[in-house]
């Protein structure tokens, strides 16, 4: 990809704990990636439109507040419906590990719980979106 790769960042529902998503947002920038953080409270309307105006390569999900399942899946089917369902959706928070079989499922590309790496968020963002543009 000869263009930094472009992130959109968001917190779904009523979710109002950010600090990680801004962490997030800094450690992307800092590896040459082009953030767009939403900020809070967004639905999965304005994630799509977003992510379509914006010309996004990755979708990142933040969640703390345990309805990651709900608001995934809300994005996914926003996005199908939008058409923009070869953009990869990767979620980062507070998610158990029983519910990451379901949410890869659901077609979440990756899911980064708490002590995932810098390199390992970076890394994995790249491959998601070379990916997608492989598909």
């Amino acid at each position: 990809m000869s263009r930094p790769l472009r992130v959109l960042l968001a917190k779904t529902g009523l979710d109002g704990h950010d600090r990680g998503v801004k962490v997030v947002a800094s450690v992307l920038r800092d590896a040459g990636m082009h953030v767009v953080y939403l900020g809070l409270h967004r639905t999965s309307a304005a994630i799509a439109r977003a992510a379509a105006q914006e010309g996004v390569d990755v979708i990142g999900l933040s969640s703390l507040g345990g309805t990651h399942l709900v608001h995934a899946r809300e994005v996914l089917e926003q996005l199908r419906a939008e058409g923009l369902e070869d953009v990869p959706v990767v979620l980062g928070g507070t998610v158990p590990v029983e519910d990451i079989p379901a949410l890869e499922a659901m077609g979440v590309r990756a899911v980064f719980r708490p002590g995932s790496s810098r390199d390992e968020i970076v890394a994995t963002l790249r491959l998601a979106a070379e990916a997608a543009q492989r598909d």
